[in-house]
């Protein structure tokens, strides 16, 4: 059985967020709480649902605090709070309006380690007017798509260069090539077109 904790600001959603999880005999309620609560306690629970007006990069942070992945009810932010979202415990974004099963779904995902997006989460982080189904002309070699994931876990090169065993030069030289090749201004564009692509997952 997973065990969800549930914070919303709003009585109205947390009981209804309740009546959701009490709805299926796989999950259990182990409390309940105000948004602004989770900053003075830990949670104890397989999941947090935390259901906010808005997902901010100050709202990422203090999730990350938790000791717990997490689901976000929230509108869909944009693409660097996204992205933020994922590297740390968020385990997924859904609308508001998500129906009982997506929520449902989305909870149990979370307490597999696994990440849930919706398509308008996958739109956010696409670039407008850049086209993710033409294949690259130069494609990443293995070791560039490793680094590439490294990328996207919001690691420095110093690091990258301890867990692969390189020296930090060589990653600099590998962050260069995949720049080019993914045609990105940053490394967060980089990530953000590696998801696109499928060379990235979160």
């Amino acid at each position: 059985m997973i065990s969800v904790h549930i914070a919303a600001s709003s009585a109205v959603v947390r009981a209804g967020l309740e009546s959701v999880i009490c709805s299926n005999g796989a999950f259990s309620l182990e409390g309940a709480s105000s948004v602004d609560g989770l900053q003075t306690a830990l949670v104890q629970a397989d999941v947090l649902v935390a259901a906010l007006a808005q997902l901010s990069e100050d709202q990422v942070t203090a999730l990350a605090a938790q000791p717990v992945p997490v689901v976000v009810l929230a509108d869909i932010p944009e693409a660097p709070v996204l992205l933020s979202a994922l590297r740390g415990n968020i385990r997924a974004v859904l609308a508001p309006e998500s129906t009982p099963e997506e929520i449902l779904a989305a909870v149990q995902s979370a307490a597999a380690g696994l990440v849930t997006l919706q398509p308008g989460s996958l739109e956010a982080l696409g670039q407008p007017g850049r086209s993710v189904d033409t294949p690259l002309d130069d494609p990443l070699t293995p070791r560039e798509v490793e680094v590439l994931g490294m990328l996207a876990e919001g690691l420095s090169n110093k690091i990258i260069a301890y867990r692969l065993g390189i020296s930090e030069h060589t990653v600099k030289f590998h962050v260069t090539s995949i720049l080019g090749k993914l045609q990105a201004g940053s490394r967060t564009d980089a990530v953000m077109q590696g998801i696109r692509r499928g060379l990235v997952m979160m």
